[in-house]
């Protein structure tokens, strides 16, 4: 069983490297992240949201990894398969703000063709994006009660990361490409957070999957990833029903091929039983020196099984969402 952290509790000590105390996993938001700036190694920060609609999906990226910003607005649209994007490398780091702590502040990206602003209301997240020839102004509901997964990795004393990954978050709001107004449909569109902050290891690679949606009378979220939790204590495995989590503690074993991405991956460990089916892989590779990339982001579809502790097992089908392989060098 990984560690429940169950208070308030600083990310980092006061030299800046990692409190062992921080270590573990909660449902809710304990960890204190707004020291991160001192001691030694390169900090690395981001909001990604991601939100699915049954038209579009929309991803919103606003980063600093210290010597660099890598900011991101990308738009699909499902039926006819266009996309419309603006990405950003900006060396060195500028035109970005990151809140300290998670939702104690706005965070914000500027660079030429990209604006996109995040801002906390009284109801949720307000996300903002332009880019030429498109726009996004939605609203990630919090509903009372709703549980995401805040997370706490350790390497080493120096090297760590803090990660909240929040699914099913439902979004309203509207969609404007060209003229065209395309209004999010409520109770069928979907937000899904990963908030970083910490000090990563400069070559590593993970699998990550999420997905939101609705099956069986149920909002189901999926949470799963490997290799980069690996050999830690921790893992960021979770599976949401009705905005409760249940945590998966352990590792989940993977089965895909990357080269041949459109077959279905597996996801299995804790209870779960997942298959993926993917419609659309978005590929993104960068090279610049120091930094380099190496992103498949599948989207599709995951159904299967989750089975808690003591409890009937829970079917779910249909649930759009992502799986990913990513090896960076940062």
């Amino acid at each position: 069983m990984e560690r429940a952290l169950t208070g308030p509790v600083a990310l980092t000590m006061p030299d800046g490297t990692l409190n062992p105390d921080a270590i573990g996993w909660a449902a809710q938001l304990v960890v204190d992240t707004s020291a991160l700036g001192a001691g030694l190694g390169r900090n690395k920060r981001w909001e990604y949201w991601n939100v699915a609609t049954p038209t579009h999906i929309i991803g919103l990226t606003v980063s600093s990894i210290d010597y660099a910003c890598v900011h991101e607005v990308w738009v699909y649209d499902r039926k006819t398969g266009q996309t419309w994007g603006e990405a950003a490398t900006v060396i060195p780091a500028r035109g970005a703000v990151l809140s300290p702590v998670l939702e104690q502040g706005r965070s914000m990206a500027r660079a030429k063709n990209l604006a996109i602003d995040i801002d906390e209301t009284p109801t949720g997240t307000r996300l903002r994006a332009q880019i030429p020839g498109v726009s996004v102004d939605v609203i990630a509901a919090l509903p009372e009660g709703h549980e995401r997964l805040a997370l706490v990795v350790p390497w080493s004393a120096t090297r760590f990361q803090y990660t909240v990954k929040d699914v099913a978050r439902p979004v309203t709001g509207t969609l404007r490409i060209g003229s065209v107004d395309h209004p999010l449909p409520a109770g069928e569109s979907w937000a899904v957070l990963d908030h970083g902050r910490g000090r990563w290891p400069y070559d590593i690679a993970w699998n990550w999957g999420a997905g939101s949606g609705r099956s069986n009378g149920h909002v189901i979220g999926v949470q799963v990833g490997a290799k980069w939790t690996a050999g830690t204590g921790v893992s960021e495995n979770a599976f949401f029903v009705d905005g409760r989590m249940h945590k998966i503690h352990g590792e989940t074993e993977w089965e895909y091929d990357i080269e041949n991405w459109r077959a279905p991956w597996r996801v299995r460990g804790g209870g779960l039983e997942a298959t993926f089916e993917p419609f659309y892989n978005k590929v993104t590779r960068t090279d610049l020196l120091v930094l380099k990339g190496h992103t498949d982001q599948c989207f599709g579809h995951w159904s299967g099984t989750f089975t808690p502790d003591g409890e009937a097992a829970i079917e779910f089908t249909g649930i759009l969402g992502w799986a990913e392989e990513v090896h960076n060098r940062w």
